[in-house]
Parts: structure tokens; sequence; C-alpha cells
């Protein structure tokens, strides 16, 4: 009941100095332990995926902790877990500004943020002084290539981050699919892919024997591919024996937005419009994966109801973060339970 009056004052902001203030908000209710005016308790709702076992299926997607520096004060708002990136082998800024641009009409957002971060050893620096990351909380990091990297050498950074990261991730991300990093949804197409898959794997397996732990890795995915290139990413998935694959991130579609303000920004377009097109996606992995790689449900999660919907189309577990930005931190509890529901049904 609170978030409707903070969001008032959040959106008369630019949106990035909007995102500065709540995540400064959130640290300091969090600090001073006074996190309970933003959202209740989630109660456990276990579930075993890639290997791991999550408190409850509810996780923050990547992109609104690109640097690790909130961690504990996002975790302590219920998420089973959270993914924190894009990260990049080097620090970059991003593209111009601005390249974060509402539409509150559609409950959805535009944009070509570029991978700002400010590199992967800053990120490490975040993750070495959060609590949640050291008590076993569960910990994405999603890992992407500098903006500079010719495409061709694209795997070096990814097999670069995967290195540096390792050690304290949870499960690593592999982001192939932002619109906003020149030629970057290339690397979906079947050799590229599989050329890349195979390296990490093999990455992956060394690093397994030098860490003694095994580390999950799961590929995200963009949400406008064409139903034989969903199947052709399943087959891939299966054939290196990848642990996850999220789906989706954003699209570059704006049927759903067009003729209102902000439409025509470039960049990719999340939020409720996007909630059918991913559905879609998860529904027909599902069927293209027969079980055998778990699916994490993602975009357009605006409700409980939308998250169930992901869960019934054959996700395992869910994530938003245009969500968190319209509905708040008390959308949280409302996934959680819808998603414990379908199970009680």
């Amino acid at each position: 009941m609170f978030y409707p009056f903070l969001r008032r004052f959040f959106f008369a902001l630019d949106p990035e100095t909007a995102h500065l203030v709540g995540m400064s908000g959130v640290d300091f209710l969090n600090a001073t332990g006074a996190r309970c005016l933003l959202a209740a308790a989630v109660p456990p709702d276990p579930r075993q995926v890639m290997g791991l076992v999550f408190p409850n299926p509810v996780g923050l997607a990547a992109g609104l902790d690109k640097n690790g520096e909130h961690i504990d004060a996002l975790a302590a708002l219920g998420f089973g877990f959270i993914e924190i990136g894009t990260v990049t082998p080097r620090a970059q800024p991003g593209n111009p500004k601005p390249r974060l641009f509402r539409i509150p009409e559609r409950q959805a957002i535009i944009n070509r943020m570029g991978f700002n971060n400010d590199g992967v050893e800053k990120l490490l620096a975040n993750v070495a002084r959060s609590r949640f990351a050291r008590t076993g909380g569960i910990l994405g990091i999603n890992i992407g290539k500098n903006f500079d990297t010719p495409i061709e050498n694209a795997a070096d950074d990814y097999l670069s981050c995967l290195e540096r990261v390792y050690g304290v991730a949870s499960y690593v991300t592999v982001n192939i699919s932002s619109p906003n990093t020149k030629n970057l949804r290339e690397l979906q197409q079947d050799t590229a892919l599989d050329a890349l898959l195979g390296r990490l794997k093999g990455a992956q397996s060394r690093l397994a024997d030098r860490h003694g732990r095994y580390v999950p890795l799961a590929l995200k995915i963009a949400p406008d591919l064409e139903d034989s290139q969903i199947q052709a990413i399943a087959d891939l998935l299966r054939q290196h024996r990848m642990e996850g694959v999220i789906a989706t991130n954003t699209t570059l579609s704006r049927a759903a937005v067009a003729g209102l303000a902000n439409a025509e920004q470039a960049g990719g377009l999340s939020g409720a419009p996007l909630r059918a097109m991913s559905t879609a996606v998860v529904k027909k992995l599902s069927l293209a994966l027969a079980g055998e790689v778990p699916i994490i449900g993602v975009g357009g999660i605006l409700c409980g109801a939308d998250a169930a919907e992901k869960i019934a189309a054959g996700a395992s577990l869910v994530q938003f973060y245009t969500g968190f930005i319209y509905r708040g931190p008390g959308l949280v509890g409302e996934v959680a339970a819808a998603i414990a529901g379908q199970r009680r049904v």
C-alpha cells in the first residue's frame, strides 16, 4: 500500500535518477531494519532447479543491480534468488543518455543502456562485501561482452568473465540476447552458438576441477525468435548439457505500444507488452526441451497471475524487473503466493 505513493515521486524524476534514489532508499531501509515498510516476509517454498535449492521460485532479473551494489537489501525483500549484472570484463559507460524511457500507459519500459557497468573486478569486490553471498544465498551472475570487442572474439569476453566470477556465483547466465550491444544477437545463430557453448562448457569443466564445485550455466535468449530458431537453440542446449535457459530478454517489437510517447525510442521493450510473447517462447521451449533443461521464465510479470502463467507454460522459476518498478516490492510476495497456490491445486 505504501509503494503507490512512492512511485508518484519516482515517476516525477528522470528514470535513471529515480533508479539511483530508489536503490539508495532500499539500502537505507535494510540498514535501519525498516524493510518491513516495503515488503512482508515471503513463506518458504523451496524448489530444486539446476542442482540448486532455491528458497522460493521468485527471482530478481539481471539489470536492476548491474554491479552487485545492493544485493543484501534486495534479497531482504523476499526474493528467492538475485541475479546481478550484466557484467563485462572491462568497465564501460554504456550508451549515451537518455537511454531509459517509461511507457506508463502500458506498464512498460524501453532501455538502451548498453551493458553499462563498472567491470568484473568491481562486481567481485561488491559480492565479497555481501552477507547474502557469504551465507549461501542463491546469487546468479549475468555475463556479457564489451561493446568494442569484435563479435568474432566475443567468446573470449564470456570466458574471461566466467573464469573471474565462477568462484562466487551460484549460477552464471550467458547473455547473448540484449538488443543494445551491436551484433550481440548474432550469437544466437546455430554455428556461433554451438561454438560458444562448446567453449563455455569446456571452461566450466576445468573450473569445476579447480574450485571443487560445479556452477551451473544458463543461457538467456531473446523473445524475437522464429519457431525454427527456438528449436535449434533447444537442440544445442540439450546437446551441450546446459543447466538452464532464461526466457526471455527484452523485445524489439513495438506493436503493443505503437503511437504512445517514447514508443519509437531505440532499445529493448520490457513490461506488460512482453508477457504473451515471452510466455509463448517458454511454452515452445518446454515442448522442445522435454524436461531436459529447466526454464526460468521472465518477461511481463506484473501480477501473480502472470507468474503462474509462466509456470503453467513450463518454467520452473520466474524473474522480474520492470514489474518491480511498476508494482514495487510487494510484487515478490504476490508472485510467490500465486505460484505456491498452483502447487496446492
